[in-house]
């Protein structure tokens, strides 16, 4: 079984970051991607990076480099933002495509509750939407948002290896899951 993981955005993605300045998204997102990988490579399971830690990889390389490889799934993590100042704004909310199939939705609504019954956030729900990352992958693909960056509380958790090793072991326990019911 090969997953990709996807460490949304880049490095030096301009805007995605808390809006004190104090986290870049890619921070978040590269480091729960490592603890995911760590998790999943014990059991046994390939897995591949889409990101690179010194470039903003486009998303048309990243998901062409999953067509290419044939990974099995591909997870796009990130950490969410609603608007340009502080707000009460708050949850998780994991998307497939606007025409998923049905391992997309499956998978989904895996992550989306293990998620949020791990780390006890808001349940925003799994939602449709026409992301690059889940519409040009020819496999169950899902983009997971962790929490916003634009509400205090969820910045300061966002920025915490504590949250971090949540949310990754929260993500792992699904893909598991999800390959385990495949079987």
């Amino acid at each position: 079984m090969k997953i990709m993981l996807d460490a949304g955005h880049g490095p030096n993605t301009a805007g995605k970051r808390t809006l004190d300045g104090k986290m870049k998204e890619f921070e978040f997102n590269e480091a729960v991607a490592q603890f995911v990988k760590k998790e999943l490579t014990a059991f046994g399971l390939i897995v591949i990076n889409s990101h690179d830690r010194g470039r903003d990889v486009p998303l048309n390389e990243r998901t062409a480099l999953a067509n290419k490889m044939e990974v099995d799934v591909f997870i796009s993590i990130h950490a969410n933002a609603f608007g340009t100042t502080w707000n009460n704004t708050s949850g998780i909310e994991t998307f497939t495509y606007t025409k998923p199939s049905k391992q997309s939705t499956i998978l989904a609504s895996l992550i989306q509750n293990s998620l949020c019954s791990i780390t006890g956030r808001l349940n925003r729900g799994v939602k449709k939407a026409d992301f690059a990352v889940v519409r040009d992958t020819r496999m169950p693909a899902v983009l997971v948002e962790c929490g916003f960056m634009t509400n205090k509380n969820e910045a300061i958790l966002l920025q915490s290896t504590n949250y971090r090793m949540h949310c990754a072991k929260a993500i792992t326990y699904a893909i598991l899951c999800w390959i385990q019911q495949k079987r």
